[in-house]
């Protein structure tokens, strides 16, 4: 057996005749524990709004989209269409018209984005989820979905037939602009239903069938915005890109949903590394006890180290022995740790006790991979302070 280690856990979980180092141990011991379980907490809390935050865009978001290279439309044939069919791991795509309008209900009007869509669009999203009330848009007609946000900005409701709601789009084209009424196409619609998703979404958005879309956009038949696809389960999105990209060379940037809300990514991804580096912080000042707890364990067996001395220890080996004690210290601590954090997060996940609002617990996400980054931050923090520790160690103090 490793002769270090050996002593090193004997020295570890045995009571020193000093009660005051067994206190100090235990509180550094603690401290370590509380640590690291703050940690996983903190970071399975981080993971569980990331992953409630980002669920939102699933219900809106493809998991790929195809936007033209340049310019703000383009032209896709029947042909075109047929080469994306045969493209391995494709299960749909809708096609898509968007664009900036107004929206008036009587002396109110509103910038909102219009997003015209084909059948299939609820095939690739999964938008009719989440309507609260009425019904989605039909194949044809003067139809529209729109936000709570937008409903309550502009005071209309669903069927609502005595408050009649105009879109109003400019038209394409140069030139001087003789009349308001000639620089625009509108059209009376009827707002069918309610969607509701997050704050930006329900301010932002109403959906309408892709033929008034082009009605108002003066789109020709195959002219479109972007072709938003839904990809078999599992299927490798890497290469399906790829594929697309060599059918159709410079034609397309080809998205998919992270890209998409890539400003959402970054505020979250910053966030949880700025709470994970703020509690990194409170781990290393915890492990400041640890090398206190060390030192003073040190100058509490000095006859015993003078005994290993005596019998052939060199100084390399006792400071060894501190070092393995130190280590085994923060692991054993930091490993009680992260079953505390696990075990308070399964009883959120299971019990709910902690609750955002009435009906909604907060939420956390058990992530294996925070389980890796709590015992490597510790443990690496851990060997760096009983490195600290090992080093007040000379002959000199052996001897005396």
């Amino acid at each position: 057996m490793n002769f270090p280690l050996y002593i090193a856990k004997r020295y570890l979980f045995s009571k020193s005749s000093n009660n005051a180092i067994n206190i100090m141990t235990l509180i550094a011991s603690g401290g370590v524990v509380i640590a690291s379980a703050a940690l996983f907490i903190v970071l399975s809390v981080f993971a569980g709004l990331k992953n409630y935050s980002l669920e939102f865009s699933s219900f809106i978001d493809p998991d790929l989209k195809l936007i033209p290279a340049q310019g703000k439309s383009f032209t896709f044939t029947d042909n075109d269409l047929n080469e994306l069919e045969n493209i391995d791991g494709i299960l749909s795509y809708s096609k898509v018209i968007e664009e900036r309008v107004i929206l008036k209900s009587e002396n109110k009007n509103i910038l909102a984005t219009l997003k015209g869509v084909d059948g299939n669009f609820i095939k690739v999203t999964r938008i009719d989820s989440m309507i609260k009330q009425g019904k989605w848009v039909s194949k044809d007609g003067n139809e529209v979905i729109s936000g709570w946000g937008i409903s309550n900005n502009l005071s209309f409701g669903v069927f609502d037939y005595l408050k009649p709601l105009s879109v109003y789009v400019p038209k394409p084209g140069k030139g001087q602009i003789t009349s308001i009424k000639g620089a625009y196409n509108s059209a009376f619609v009827t707002n069918v239903g309610l969607f509701d998703i997050n704050e930006e979404l329900n301010n932002e958005y109403i959906f309408s069938n892709i033929e008034l879309a082009k009605e108002l956009l003066s789109y020709k038949e195959n002219q479109m915005s972007a072709l938003e696809i839904k990809l078999i389960e599992n299927a490798d999105e890497d290469a399906i890109r790829e594929n697309i990209q060599d059918k159709f060379p410079n034609q397309f940037e080809v998205k998919n949903r992270e890209q998409l809300n890539d400003a959402l990514y970054k505020m979250l991804n910053t966030e949880n590394l700025a709470i994970y580096l703020i509690f990194t912080l409170v781990i290393i000042i915890a492990l400041f006890n640890v090398i206190g707890a060390i030192i003073m364990m040190i100058l509490d067996k000095k006859k015993s180290l003078n005994t290993l001395f005596n019998i052939g220890a060199e100084p390399k080996t006792i400071k060894t022995i501190f070092f393995f004690q130190g280590s085994l210290m923060t692991l054993v601590s930091g490993l009680i740790g992260v079953f505390l954090g696990v075990l308070v997060v399964v009883l959120q996940q299971t019990f709910e006790l902690i609750m955002l609002t009435p009906e909604l617990a907060y939420p956390v996400h058990m992530d294996p991979i925070n389980i890796l980054i709590v015992l490597v931050t510790i443990l690496t923090l851990g060997i760096v302070a009983s490195r600290i520790a090992s080093q007040r160690i000379t002959q000199k103090l052996i001897n005396n």
